[in-house]
């Protein structure tokens, strides 16, 4: 099936569904240029002594945070990103009342700057730090221009509220996530490759009637999907009409 036939396919399901849950990941924002940090490069090898895996984690974090925090600001606070027509459709659908929720792996929150409410964030978001000493919020322009490990007022250490590695998901926002799925009537898939866990588990709770996958490349594992459309998800949704 070409391109255009598949949109095709995908705007019968979403003409024909009243509960749709877009489960996303960091595809969906690379066309915003937010590179996925798992891609490592020549000078990006050059610049860092430890992969992303590593300097991303709670024990880094604690033991080397001037490293942690020289990694963060720069490759994670993308500030100057827009949503792209991915986030700016899903908004759209939920504004026409057919979806019910994003979930999102994804801490740029550019689904929120694109108009979506219901955003179930399971890593978290870089626009939320706390003092871990006194719990004072600091936005994440206060980090970005930090340099250096960010300080709150009273002394104590800024941490990110994003989900770091050997740090546990969110049980309200799996919570949450679990209850839009099993009510869901379709399930979009979107900029995943469905290797991150255990966020991509969550879909096994989806029991609806149409799930597409829509993603550059393939995933990582079988997800018995009525529709594939191997290609960036901004240009398919780009061509959905909301109605």
């Amino acid at each position: 099936m070409d391109l255009q036939k598949q949109i095709a396919a995908l705007q019968q399901m979403i003409d024909e569904s009243k509960r749709i849950v877009f489960f996303g990941g960091a595809g969906v924002s690379t066309e915003s240029g937010i590179p996925d940090f798992r891609s490592v490069d020549g000078l990006y090898n050059q610049k860092y002594k430890f992969p992303p895996e590593t300097i991303l984690s709670h024990s880094f974090f604690v033991s080397q945070p001037e490293e942690f925090y020289r990694f963060y600001q720069d490759k994670m606070l993308a500030l100057d990103a827009k949503p792209n027509a991915a986030h700016r459709k899903l908004a759209e659908l939920e504004q026409a009342g057919k979806l019910t929720a994003v979930i999102t792996q994804n801490i740029d929150g550019l689904h929120q700057a694109a108009g979506s409410k219901t955003v179930l964030e399971l890593h978290g978001s870089v626009h939320r730090n706390y003092c871990q000493r006194c719990g004072k919020f600091y936005d994440a322009h206060y980090v970005k221009q930090c340099g250096g490990v960010p300080k709150c007022e009273c002394g104590g250490t800024l941490k990110p509220d994003v989900v770091l590695y050997e740090e546990s998901l969110d049980e309200q926002t799996l919570n949450d996530s679990v209850r839009h799925l099993a009510k869901a009537d379709m399930l979009i898939i979107g900029g995943t490759s469905l290797a991150v866990y255990p966020a991509a588990g969550l879909i096994h709770y989806f029991n609806g009637k149409n799930l597409v996958v829509i993603n550059k490349g393939q995933t990582q594992r079988s997800t018995g999907a009525n529709l594939t459309i191997d290609a960036p998800i901004g240009a398919v949704m780009e061509q959905i009409i909301v109605r």
